[in-house]
């Protein structure tokens, strides 16, 4: 896939999560909430530009960098949100101030690191953007769903007894 396409794809991506989370949308946590970062992630893989071949080392050592800081941004985002259970019993949830803050500061770090390689004349194909975007929504997602069901554990414990 070209850079563009790739570029358009993620940023694409980006606006339609980033405008979800921030409206109180009901949460369905039997969803297969790993299906777009699965599809994203796969995209990305399959890149042979994923890294760069003359700089081996240094470009998989950003690559890995960038990966962790999906990781955590990832994790940091899920907490971000705003959990609660409706009077029917479904779970809720929306993004907040720090949701935006986290994203911010997720493409602040994304800046620097594509910054460290300019600097070390790495080559840094779009798609390396792409698998920390599919790394990062699953991992929000991970939190987030087993956030969820923790709103249903004082109901269960209280079943149980």
């Amino acid at each position: 896939m070209s850079a563009l396409v790739n570029v358009v794809v993620i940023a694409a991506v980006m606006v339609l999560v980033v405008q979800r989370q921030m409206r109180a949308q009901r949460l369905d946590t039997e969803r297969r909430f790993w299906l777009l970062p699965l599809i994203l992630g796969a995209i990305a893989l399959l890149d042979p530009q994923l890294v760069d071949h003359q700089h081996t080392a240094v470009s998989a050592a950003l690559l890995a960098a960038g990966l962790v800081a999906v990781l955590a941004m990832g994790s940091v985002w899920g907490w971000t949100v705003r959990l609660w259970r409706a009077e029917d019993g479904a779970v809720w949830a929306k993004g907040t101030r720090a949701t935006v803050a986290a994203w911010v500061g997720m493409i602040a770090i994304r800046l620097g690191l594509y910054g460290i390689g300019a600097a070390l004349h790495v080559h840094q194909a779009g798609s390396v953007l792409m698998l920390g975007l599919a790394v990062m929504l699953l991992v929000r997602a991970l939190v987030v769903n087993w956030r969820a069901r923790a709103l249903d554990l004082p109901k269960q414990a209280a079943v149980l007894h």
